[in-house]
């Protein structure tokens, strides 16, 4: 099995349908779900709010530390069985300090997972602090500050939520001090909103990978620019149909994009609700006709785009 590092994934999008469910009866949450039935049944989307409605809805069930840890912990186990060996992971953390529970608790169960990846699942790992574009740069400062307060080991920042109408200019010296402080930094770019979208979180952000990305390929400069620069793009195609940025999947630009030498990889992004994790992933790309060695480069290219020291990338490297 090749090796994959998923570098587009938001925690709180592996909340399945049972653990919604468990979780709900241990916390004493009442859902707006009948049943899992239920739920499974919403499962599609006419546009990305009402996905949002809905992951949003079942986030209240994540009270506790042990939540967190259990959530967490049961995405590397799925993950693992998938071929992914690096997982860079997304927690929104202001979607939960937002209703009452403390950047401490959501880190901690975090964290405790995460330092038990690679003994327990073969998983190496990082937490990326992911801030939510509606709401204002303040409020990701507040969010940034509580998340150092706690202690916890951040790999890097990103920038993700609605797209279109939210600039990420704004969070500019915030991206500025996380550099500062030895972090990483992406953003989520170009898959609702165009080109000019990618263009801006490079420019203004100093992304060094764009999450999604599809929309470049609208601009011929920027295309050149991204396979120039190598700047990876974490593209998510069956979250991308699910959420009609493109209409089908055979109408992806995932071979183009590999035909123009771009540095892009295959990932998940929110699996419970988009229908797969990266095995599943692989397998619907595979119909697209990406041959076995460009698999074999999604794989590559997703181990170079991580930000694992570089003597992991080679090791990794040479077993693919």
């Amino acid at each position: 099995m090749l090796p994959f590092a998923e570098l587009h994934l938001h925690l709180e999008g592996t909340l399945e349908p049972d653990m919604v469910f468990d979780l709900a009866e241990r916390n004493r949450v009442r859902l707006p779900w009948r049943d899992e039935d239920d739920l499974r049944g919403r499962l599609s989307y006419r546009c990305l709010q009402e996905f949002l409605d809905l992951y949003y809805a079942n986030i209240a069930v994540l009270r506790t530390e042990a939540d967190f840890a259990e959530l967490t912990d049961a995405y590397l186990a799925r993950a693992a069985r998938a071929g992914v060996v690096r997982a860079e992971i997304f927690c929104d953390l202001q979607a939960h300090t937002a209703r009452g529970v403390p950047a401490p608790v959501v880190l901690a169960g975090v964290a405790d997972a995460l330092a038990r990846s690679e003994a327990d699942h073969g998983v190496s790992s990082g937490l990326i602090l992911s801030f939510l574009r509606h709401l204002s740069a303040e409020d990701a400062v507040a969010a940034y500050d509580s998340a150092l307060a706690t202690g916890v080991e951040l790999l890097g920042v990103g920038l993700c939520s609605s797209e279109v109408g939210f600039p990420a200019a704004p969070f500019a010296d915030l991206y500025d001090r996380a550099r500062a402080d030895g972090l990483h930094t992406v953003a989520h770019a170009g898959e609702e909103g165009g080109p000019e979208y990618v263009w801006e979180v490079l420019r203004e952000l100093g992304a060094e990978r764009v999450d999604h990305g599809i929309n470049a390929m609208a601009d011929p400069a920027l295309v050149a620019h991204l396979a120039e620069h190598r700047v990876p793009l974490t593209v998510c195609p069956v979250s991308n149909v699910v959420l009609h940025a493109v209409p089908s999947l055979s109408e992806h630009p995932l071979p183009a994009m590999l035909d123009a030498g771009l540095a892009v990889c295959v990932n998940s992004d929110d699996p419970a609700y988009f229908g797969g994790y990266l095995d599943t992933v692989l397998s619907a790309v595979r119909g697209l006709g990406v041959t076995p060695e460009q698999v074999a480069t999604l794989s590559r290219n997703s181990i170079e785009a991580s930000f694992l020291p570089e003597a992991e990338k080679r090791r990794l490297l040479a077993v693919g």
